[in-house]
């Protein structure tokens, strides 16, 4: 007797276990839970790193996608992903419901390369070579760009060259600003030497660097950084110097 009520006991303890099993693995079963946490994280990128987890929560609730408080089957991560993607902050975004009532959220953030201050608009350009706004307290190590610059020549133009600087570890380090004149001569200022360089249209930039790297080994590190006031090398196979005053 006693036996028998102990597989009893048993076999409703395994229908209880595999109930429960049922419930955890099959969303279905779980239609009518509802989210209990939201869990973000803001993908970090060295130095760049401006969104925070309360930037995006404010996003969400703008969007009046936030799921918190919603029904799991009402939730639609797609459409989480959709609208966090419409902020230009935001290069990409992950999302996922788990079983026990959370949505998860991964949030990659633009990586700026270019910073754009001109009358026709001041942002970023990105990693991608598209346009980014301005983070609020945030200011990213990279070449700033003046001048008669359109959003398309930043894109295309300017974008090519900023990626260029910043792949080569000796321009990465000595570029600091780039001014585009209104005939798109590009002038530059470096970081180091108290000189301006005329490097002409964008077009020639490899060539360009190159005359004034071999400048720089051959010239400036015989005479001093400080001897001229403007390097030029918009001529073709010329570096044309003029003496400070």
């Amino acid at each position: 007797m006693l036996r028998k009520i102990l597989h009893i006991v048993l076999a409703l303890l395994l229908l209880s276990y595999f109930a429960f099993a049922v419930a955890f693995m099959n969303p279905k079963a779980n239609i009518d839970k509802a989210c209990t946490t939201m869990q973000i994280e803001v993908v970090e990128n060295g130095e760049t790193s401006y969104l925070s987890n309360a930037q995006v929560e404010s996003f969400l609730k703008k969007a009046n996608v936030n799921p918190v408080g919603k029904k799991m089957s009402a939730i639609s991560t797609e459409f989480i992903e959709k609208a966090l993607k419409e902020y230009k902050l935001i290069k990409d975004v992950e999302s996922f419901k788990t079983v026990d009532g959370t949505v998860k959220i991964k949030v990659f953030q633009r990586i700026p390369v270019l910073r754009i201050i001109s009358e026709k608009g001041n942002y970023y350009v990105d990693k991608e070579g598209q346009i980014m706004p301005v983070p609020s307290n945030f200011a990213a190590y990279v070449p700033i760009a003046t001048g008669n610059i359109s959003e398309g020549y930043a894109k295309d133009r300017l974008y090519s060259f900023a990626l260029f600087l910043q792949s080569h570890k000796f321009w990465n380090k000595q570029i600091e600003q780039i001014h585009v004149a209104p005939n798109l001569d590009i002038e530059l200022t470096p970081r180091k030497g108290n000189h301006s360089i005329v490097l002409g249209k964008i077009e020639n930039y490899e060539e360009n660097l190159d005359k004034l790297a071999l400048f720089y080994e051959k010239g400036l590190d015989k005479v001093g950084w400080n001897k001229y006031s403007i390097i030029n090398l918009k001529y073709k196979n010329q570096v044309v110097c003029t003496k400070r005053e």
